[in-house]
Formats: C-alpha cells, sequence, structure tokens
C-alpha cells in the first residue's frame, strides 16, 4: 500500500512537471478579448500576396483549380495583426495536417478530467505532432473519440469547423487500416483543412486561446522543434536557423500540407499552404520567400 502511494504521487509530480517545464511565454502577449480571424482581413495583405503568388503560372494555375489554398498571418505587429489567403475557405483533403485538432481535443478532455494525463499521453502528442506518428495518433484519438473531437472543433469558442465558413479542420478516420469513419458533412472527408481555419487554430494558439493560457503553452511546447524538416521547414532552416518554430504537415500521395508559426525578432508570421499537386512538397518549399516578401511588402501599401 505504502508503495501505491509513493508511486501515484511520483506520477503526478512526474505529470505536473512535464506539463509546465517548457511552458514558456506565448509568442504573443495579449489582454482582452481575442479577435475571430474573420476581423483580420486585410486588403493589402491580399493585394501583396495575390501579386507574388500569381507571379508563378504554375501556382495561379493551381489555385484557378481550386487544387491549391494558402493562407497567411502577420504577426509582426501584435496591435494590428492581419490575414489574408487564397482559396483559404476551400476544404481540402489535409492527410497529417489536423492532427493538430487531436491534440486540441485531447488538451481540452484533459483539462476538463476527461481524460487523465500521464507520461505515455504525453509522450503519444509529441510523437503525433513532431515525427507525425501515425499509430499514436490512432491511439489518441481511441482515448478522445470522433465525438469529442468534433464538440471541440464546432466549438464556439474557436469556430474550428463550421459549414457557413466553408468546413474547416476534422478528423474523422483512425491512422490506421481498420475502425470506423466519421466523416466531415460538407465534402465526407476523413482528414480536412482549410487554410483559413488552420491559420486560426495557430493565431488563437499564439494568442493563448486555446482552452487556457496554460494549455495553449503546452500545445506550444509539443509542436516546437519538429523532428520533420522538410517542406516549410526546410526552407526556413536555410534562411532563419535560428527562428523558434511550431508546425505540423502531411502528406499522402498528391496531397500535401504544411502549417507553421515562425517566431523571432525578423520574422513574426504563420503560414498555411494545401495543395493537390505531385509537386506539392517541393511548391511549398518554394513557397516561403515569396510569402514572406508579401507580408513585408504588405506594409508599405
Amino acid at each position: 500500500m505504502k508503495n501505491n502511494t509513493i508511486l501515484s504521487l511520483f506520477l503526478a509530480i512526474t505529470i505536473l512537471f512535464s506539463a509546465n517545464l517548457f511552458a514558456q511565454d506565448l509568442p504573443i502577449k495579449h489582454k482582452g478579448a481575442v479577435q475571430p480571424i474573420d476581423n483580420l482581413n486585410s486588403s493589402a495583405l491580399l493585394s501583396s500576396l495575390k501579386k507574388e503568388v500569381y507571379k508563378n503560372k504554375t501556382w495561379k494555375n493551381l489555385i484557378d483549380k481550386k487544387m491549391m489554398s494558402i493562407g497567411v498571418v502577420d504577426l509582426s505587429n501584435a496591435n494590428d495583426i492581419q490575414y489574408a489567403g487564397l482559396n483559404d475557405n476551400n476544404m481540402m483533403y489535409a492527410a497529417s495536417l489536423p492532427k493538430i485538432a487531436v491534440l486540441l481535443a485531447a488538451m481540452d478532455a484533459i483539462d476538463k478530467g476527461e481524460l487523465k494525463n500521464s507520461p505515455t499521453i504525453q509522450k503519444d502528442m509529441r510523437l503525433m505532432i513532431s515525427k507525425s506518428n501515425n499509430q499514436a495518433t490512432t491511439r489518441m484519438i481511441d482515448r478522445v473519440g470522433y465525438e469529442k473531437i468534433e464538440e471541440v472543433l464546432r466549438s464556439p469558442d474557436y469556430m474550428l469547423y463550421d459549414e457557413k465558413a466553408g468546413g474547416g479542420l476534422w478528423v474523422g478516420k483512425r491512422y490506421a487500416a481498420g475502425g470506423r469513419r466519421y466523416p466531415e458533412p460538407m465534402k465526407g472527408l476523413s482528414h480536412a483543412a482549410t487554410t483559413r481555419q488552420v491559420c486560426s487554430f495557430y493565431y488563437q494558439l499564439a494568442m493563448g486561446n486555446l482552452v487556457s493560457d496554460l494549455r495553449s503553452k503546452q500545445m506550444l511546447n509539443i509542436m516546437e522543434n519538429p523532428d520533420l524538416h522538410h517542406k516549410f521547414v526546410n526552407t526556413l532552416d536555410k534562411i532563419a536557423p535560428d527562428a523558434r518554430i511550431f508546425r505540423k504537415s502531411g502528406s499522402w500521395k498528391n496531397f500535401h500540407s504544411d502549417s507553421v508559426l515562425v517566431w523571432d525578432k525578423d520574422r513574426k508570421y504563420i503560414l498555411v499552404a494545401l495543395i493537390d499537386d505531385s509537386q506539392g512538397e517541393q511548391i511549398i518549399r518554394d513557397l516561403v520567400i515569396p510569402l514572406e516578401k508579401a507580408i513585408k511588402n504588405s506594409r508599405s501599401l
């Protein structure tokens, strides 16, 4: 009995320690209500984004065919955060990127006492995001359930899935061969996203608006320093090696997706891209510099 009590105490301390050890300050120190991302629409940033992206005929063709979607959030001025997107309400298959929705649902469940935290769960959440491990993700989906994930995504506090806004983030299938499907109602997709709602996820996370300030910090900690260095991160490793990178990507067949929050003294932004093309991985690498240019130039318009 004594040994069991000691073990339980040790486990509780371990969970508390691991939950707070790297809970650094959020990228944005914010007070007051967090504005919905729709309130951040910037015509100047949209104009600049179109100018840079449309220079590439292949990219423009993909956008015209709704096979490419982009979302950008300029966080350089905390008092004037700006958003713009192309095809940003067009929901697409997003492979592993929607695993961020599983992370959010799990954190919400932990916060409400619906899921008991443990070192095993902490490890699975990190594997799910940093290494995009399908087995760890499937275990997390089984723990929280599709209905819980949907409930959190539809929450009026977050609005990360909404039919009136083109859908958004959705997870309706385990990342494994077996198990029931729980497709989203608009297009019947199992793993879906719009760039607008993924941008909203990162924006709210940076503001400490997902679940709570503490849980947002914990999610940022899990998402920082990804183990996979392709797509956006491949380019960022070269041009911004010292920047803090928070990231989740996905690929399956021709579908390529990436999302990143970048933070250093010269770069404060969110980039999201969804592409249905065999060259999608390389396109996402090549997007970083034009998107950075679009953000920079928009401030002078």
